[in-house]
């Protein structure tokens, strides 16, 4: 049996470029005639394709996890000082372009528009939060194995914490591009770590 004709476009670029709409306007927001002809297919394509918007924007989410929650766990996860990175990571979430729009996070503005009773969906997103969560749970291990926190410190309750507030980071970007409100969520942040350094560590 012959196959049928070769996609005349890349799928790859294609969910690249629905992702983008997807991220400034979210999945309500984002009409399918928008994002047509932000991906440049047409519907049948898009049918063909991904089976839907939903099945499109399933593809998007992975995609965005992949660009920038990965980014985040390479950060985490690298040599050197734990809280370091911790740091580092953060403030990916709190830098904003002041002058252009900002998006803040896809996985938040998802979370906006879906609940539970999307369970496809839902269970996209849980489980991109927990990969994050879980390189921040590393980190904190990390910390403590080497001296940075104190060993009363729970990592896991402190990845949840930094996993919220790292969404709240980027989130707020998408309607404040104030950098020196998101600096002081930063230093707060790690200031509250470092009062948990053990008493006898002073570097």
């Amino acid at each position: 049996m012959s196959r049928g004709p070769a996609k005349q476009f890349n799928p790859d670029q294609a969910v690249h470029d629905a992702m983008k709409v997807f991220w400034a306007k979210g999945y309500v927001g984002s009409g399918m005639n928008e994002l047509l002809g932000a991906m440049g297919i047409s519907r049948k394509s898009l049918y063909d394709t991904f089976g839907s918007k939903h099945g499109l924007f399933l593809c998007a989410l992975d995609r965005y996890a992949d660009k920038f929650i990965g980014r985040i766990v390479k950060i985490l996860d690298a040599d050197g000082s734990p809280l370091s990175n911790v740091r580092e990571a953060l403030e990916q979430f709190s830098t904003a372009k002041s002058k252009t729009p900002n998006n803040g996070c896809l996985i938040g503005v998802g979370m906006g528009q879906f609940r539970s009773d999307e369970p496809e969906v839902a269970a996209a997103l849980r489980g991109h939060l927990q990969t994050m969560e879980d390189a921040f749970h590393r980190a904190f291990k990390r910390a403590i194995e080497s001296g940075e926190l104190s060993s009363k410190a729970n990592p896991r309750d402190f990845a949840r914490l930094l996993t919220a507030t790292a969404q709240g980071l980027a989130l707020r970007r998408r309607v404040d591009h104030e950098p020196a409100v998101s600096r002081s969520v930063v230093r707060a942040t790690m200031a509250t770590l470092e009062a948990l350094r053990p008493a006898d560590r002073t570097d």
